[in-house]
């Protein structure tokens, strides 16, 4: 049978089905259910993974690709780190809570990583270090554990938590700039959820 002629199949769009856009952040309560959860598990990388992910504010490509020399010296994890982005070759500088540099030393030991080791190895041999896919895979499971819907969520779920709940607390749009590495307010602005006119008076009143 000649096909020639025939009407081509439609083509599926690729996010048919798909939540898009912007990924909401966790609550707080949220970050603490995932957490209690790894900790009761004893999963000593994806709590460290967590935990950080949640404090550097980092995208995926940034986190996954951390060195153990990124965050610690003198053989200490330090309180606080700075990292080069990919993305905007920009240096981006994160504090490192207690809990997290506790998860975190804790792994490296655990694991007796050395530092010039990529944190969060790949478990394969042909991965020197955890992809960005394997990431997501388990960013969206730590999502579907505490019962919420996983499609919404995704990596960059963690990278926005930690902005919103800095800026709830100080107000100070310019600092979560930085904090996130943004080249452009506008940029945090979205972020945040908030108001274009509003978050730059607010800037501006924060630099008098």
């Amino acid at each position: 049978m000649d096909t020639r002629n025939s009407p081509a199949a439609p083509r599926v769009p690729w996010n048919k089905g798909k939540l898009t856009g912007q990924k909401p952040p966790l609550k707080l309560k949220e970050i603490w259910a995932i957490r209690i959860r790894l900790q009761m598990s004893a999963n000593a990388r994806e709590l460290a993974l967590f935990n950080l992910a949640i404090d550097s504010k980092l995208r995926a490509c940034d986190l996954t690709r951390l060195l153990v020399q990124d965050i610690c010296h003198g053989g200490q994890v330090a309180a606080r780190a700075t990292v080069t982005q990919q993305k905007t070759h920009r240096p981006v500088q994160f504090e490192i809570t207690e809990q997290t540099l506790e998860s975190v030393d804790a792994w490296i030991r655990i694991r007796e990583l050395c530092t010039s080791d990529h944190l969060f190895p790949g478990r394969l041999h042909a991965s020197a270090h955890l992809s960005t896919r394997q990431y997501a895979r388990l960013v969206h499971r730590w999502i579907a554990s505490i019962g919420l819907d996983d499609s919404a969520y995704g990596t960059h779920t963690l990278r926005r938590t930690k902005a919103p709940l800095i800026y709830r607390r100080t107000k100070n749009l310019r600092a979560v700039q930085l904090l996130l590495g943004h080249t452009k307010i506008e940029s945090t602005v979205r972020y945040l959820g908030i108001e274009v006119d509003d978050a730059l008076e607010m800037a501006e009143q924060t630099e008098v």
